[in-house]
This record gives structure tokens, sequence and C-alpha cells, in this order.
């Protein structure tokens, strides 16, 4: 199995988004992460997908995804000739003995405190999977009381 990440140029319209996760949901496969926006041109959005599967599986779904009426461009992003990130927001339970080692571990991450509270820290961090998966492996010493992921999005390195 194989992680694959797809960024698709699709037309900037109604039903776009649906008519491509419907492909998924009538095939079975499962989309590991979703992003969507509007890009420089108001008239195209673009969406990074994330799927696991094997050769075949993978090679189907960037087929399918190319049939599309609305797609215009499919790329896969790969890790060395493209640039991913995902943000996430942590919500951490903190009293004045937790508060500094919480603020330590945020500081080793370069994370941003973007709400305090007497009894809680919401905590922004952008990074690659890997660096987000080691900061919620750490912060989970402490009572997380809520946490949300954006999914990955990412561009093609250079001026391709």
């Amino acid at each position: 199995m194989r992680k694959m990440v797809l960024s698709v140029l699709v037309d900037n319209t109604s039903g776009a988004l649906n008519r491509i996760a419907g492909l998924f949901s009538r095939r079975g496969y499962n989309i590991d992460s979703l992003t969507v926006g509007e890009t420089e041109n108001p008239n195209l959005s673009r969406m990074t997908i994330v799927v696991h599967g094997d050769e075949e599986i993978l090679e189907q779904i960037f087929k399918q995804i190319n049939k599309l009426v609305d797609v215009r461009e499919v790329i896969e992003l790969k890790d060395d000739s493209s640039v991913t990130r995902e943000l996430i927001l942590i919500k951490v339970a903190v009293d004045a003995a937790s508060r500094a080692q919480v603020l330590a571990v945020c500081d080793i991450f370069r994370a941003k405190i973007v709400d305090v509270s007497t009894d809680s820290l919401i905590i922004e961090l952008t990074g690659n999977q890997a660096k987000l998966d080691a900061f919620t492996g750490l912060i989970q010493g402490f009572e997380v009381l809520e946490l949300v992921r954006t999914g990955i999005t990412g561009l093609t390195r250079g001026t391709n």
C-alpha cells in the first residue's frame, strides 16, 4: 500500500466537488484527506486529495479523475518535487503547573498559541504530516480537549 497525493485543478462550479467525491464512493475508494480552495483564477479551484492503495488502484483513481468533465489537470505531488503542508488546531487543558510545559513543547515545534484562557490553550501548528504527528504524540501527555486537522495541501516545486 502506498500513499498518493493528487493536485487536481477543476472548474470552480457547483457540483464539481460532488462529482469527484462521487467517483470515489461509487468505486468504494476511501479519501484520506481532501482540501479544496479557489486558485489565483476565480474560475478554477484546486483540490488536494490523499489516497492509499496498491499501484493498480492508484493508477485507476488517477485515470478516472482525469476523465471527469470538470477536471482540467491532475498532478501527483511526489515528496521530492513538491511542497505539502497541513494545519492542526489543538485545544489543551492547562493549569498553572502544566502551562509552562505545554509552552515549552510549542516552542520546540514553533507552534503558535492562538487563544489563551485560564484553563486551556488553543495551539496552531503548520507543517508536514511527520511534524504534526510528532507534535500530537508529545502533546498527548496532556489533556487534549479538541483536535482538528485541515488535511494536506500542496504545490509542485519550481515554475511548473
